[in-house]
């Protein structure tokens, strides 16, 4: 019923937390929030629609551990009523088509195996091919070990898919939240055309813990938080959860009326119904002026 805020020690009811978007209301605490939450939260009522909702990953590897990956999916499918850690389709913000992809920490950490790949690559492939914006939301520790180079794969075919994407002209939003780390950060959540960020958010590749062992130097305080990257130009902008539907719409009224433009019928109407070219005439000499 009740749930300690990590930043000050408040305790929080959890109905009012979850009315507030999972956003410690005196602290401003962002905890992770579900998919479909997030997904509410973003788009026009009863506008979305899911895509791929039936793919599932499977065991290339029969991986076997204290419990079987076979097992923890099925763990994590029962845990979170979702196939995967990622939940894509195409919804209406303020009125605009865009292909949307969120990612869900409470799927085995978020993390990023085949089909969250796959999944990812499909919305970034619809919005080009629909001629739409493409957000996606970041929340992972990094690529699924589970299936080994299967998943450090997805990191190379995401990134060629949004090379299209860029070549199209066609703008991808990037938004990161708390954790997006490893393989995840190192491919499509660092490839933006603007990348937002939650407050407090840990953002990076490496852990903290490797890379002051690697390095043997103290880390600066606040390292891998938004608050730092902002600071340090790896990010665009912060934006508070509450708010981040509002600026999404703002920056694609900005970046993205070239689409609308590119496709709107009043345009054609307008080039056929143009005046054809004037026939040339030939004039005739008048015989009584001659001379």
């Amino acid at each position: 019923m009740w749930t300690k805020c990590p930043e000050s020690g408040e305790m929080v009811f959890v109905k009012e937390l979850k009315k507030n978007l999972m956003v410690v209301p005196v602290s401003g605490y962002h905890f992770p929030l579900p998919a479909p939450d997030r997904i509410l939260s973003l788009v026009d009522h009863g506008t979305f629609e899911e895509f791929d909702g039936s793919i599932r990953s499977g065991d290339p590897l029969k991986f076997k551990g204290v419990a079987s990956y076979a097992d923890k999916l099925e763990q994590n499918r029962e845990k979170t009523k979702l196939e995967d850690a990622v939940v894509s389709g195409i919804g209406k913000m303020d009125g605009r088509l865009v292909s949307l992809a969120v990612m869900d920490f409470r799927f085995l950490g978020g993390s990023m195996g085949s089909v969250v790949g796959e999944k990812i690559t499909r919305a970034i492939e619809r919005g080009l091919e629909r001629n739409i914006p493409v957000i996606v939301v970041s929340a992972s520790g990094g690529a699924r070990m589970y299936e080994g180079i299967l998943s450090l794969m997805q990191m190379a075919k995401t990134s060629a898919a949004l090379a299209k994407l860029a070549k199209a002209k066609i703008p991808f939003f990037s938004v990161l939240t708390n954790p997006t780390m490893a393989g995840v950060m190192a491919s499509y959540a660092s490839l933006g055309d603007v990348i937002i960020a939650e407050p407090k958010a840990l953002i990076g590749f490496a852990g903290r813990r490797v890379i002051k062992e690697t390095t043997r130097a103290d880390l600066p305080e606040g390292f891998q938080t938004s608050e730092f990257l902002l600071e340090h130009g790896l990010i665009d902008q912060i934006v508070e959860r509450h708010d981040l539907r509002d600026r999404l719409i703002s920056l694609m009224n900005h970046l993205a009326n070239h689409l609308q433009a590119k496709s709107a019928p009043a345009t054609k109407k307008a080039v056929s119904q143009k005046s054809p070219p004037a026939k040339k005439t030939t004039r005739k000499r008048n015989p009584a002026k001659k001379g």
